[in-house]
């Protein structure tokens, strides 16, 4: 499994989203309502070391794209780990049209025609067998398709979805995602989970390897389900040739100092950490942290 990148910039703080503040929810959505705001927070993470970027595939995501295709020459070194999908976009179709309008629109609307034929090819038979492995694999074409052209590492299943198929059991389904990523778009499977040492194991006991796990980790135990313990004992033991381990919210949204926070991150056995900040500052003080 090829190495992902040590330090990724996260993209919580693009789209208004604080986990301990609705106060600063709405300050970071009123200062980046201009969408220049936002590359020009990317430019100062890349001058400052980042070559990596996760981003949500919601609406502002396409224009984000749009920008770094454009300008390729100047961003042609950065990896991109896509998360998808983005929940509350599919809420809010749903919520205001319905279910079929809603597949309707989000598998068929602006595609050529080329490509509605192939996914109508693709998909005839979820059409009209409710093959959900066929419909899932649309879903994740019409995801990823706004990232075309950028240089993808990894492509990473949001908590949403992957615990809720982990509470079912899904088997299937993880291995058919799984096995559609690296087959496919030729990169690693990634998943985002809110309970790390449940997702391991699972994938241990349905022999699903080479996966890149993306979990909550932090010294106070912030969204870490069930107990840092359980965390701990697994991160400890896990071998990165089969599961690399990225670290998500490790400042528990500004709850622990950032020092604290990543002398406890530096010293487990994780591969990667994805964090979002809007100031130089920030951005600079966590990769010093990170890499010292």
């Amino acid at each position: 499994m090829n190495q992902i990148d040590k330090i990724v910039f996260g993209d919580n703080q693009f789209f208004g989203i604080n986990h301990m503040s609705q106060e600063k929810a709405q300050q970071l959505s009123e200062q980046f309502y201009k969408i220049q705001n936002i590359f020009n927070v990317y430019d100062i993470a890349i001058d400052c070391g980042i070559k990596a970027i996760m981003l949500n595939s919601n609406q502002r995501a396409i224009d984000i794209c749009d920008y770094f295709r454009k300008n390729e020459s100047k961003y042609s070194d950065l990896n991109w780990y896509p998360s998808i999908p983005y929940p509350h976009k599919y809420a809010n179709i749903i919520s205001e049209k319905g279910i079929f309008p809603a597949i309707n629109e989000l598998l068929f609307s602006n595609n050529t025609a080329s490509g509605v034929l192939g996914m109508i090819a693709k998909g005839s038979s979820a059409i009209f067998t409710k093959d959900v492995i066929k419909l899932m694999q649309m879903l994740i074409d019409a995801e990823v398709k706004m990232f075309k052209g950028l240089n993808i590492k990894v492509i990473f299943l949001q908590n949403v979805v992957t615990d809720l198929l982990l509470g079912f059991g899904i088997k299937e389904v993880f291995e058919e995602y799984c096995s559609y990523i690296e087959n496919k778009y030729k990169v690693i499977p990634g998943l985002i989970t809110l309970n790390l040492p449940y997702c391991i194991t699972k994938l241990k006991e349905w022999n699903i390897k080479n996966v890149v796990i993306c979990s909550s980790i932090n010294k106070i135990g912030f969204t870490m389900s069930p107990n840092i313990a359980s965390y701990e004992e697994i991160i400890l033991n896990n071998n990165p040739n089969e599961y690399q381990i990225m670290a998500m919210s490790t400042l528990a949204s500004g709850a622990i100092p950032p020092i604290e926070a990543y002398e406890y991150i530096n010293n487990q056995n994780i591969q990667s950490v994805v964090f979002g900040a809007s100031s130089k500052k920030h951005i600079e003080e966590t990769v010093r942290l990170l890499k010292g």
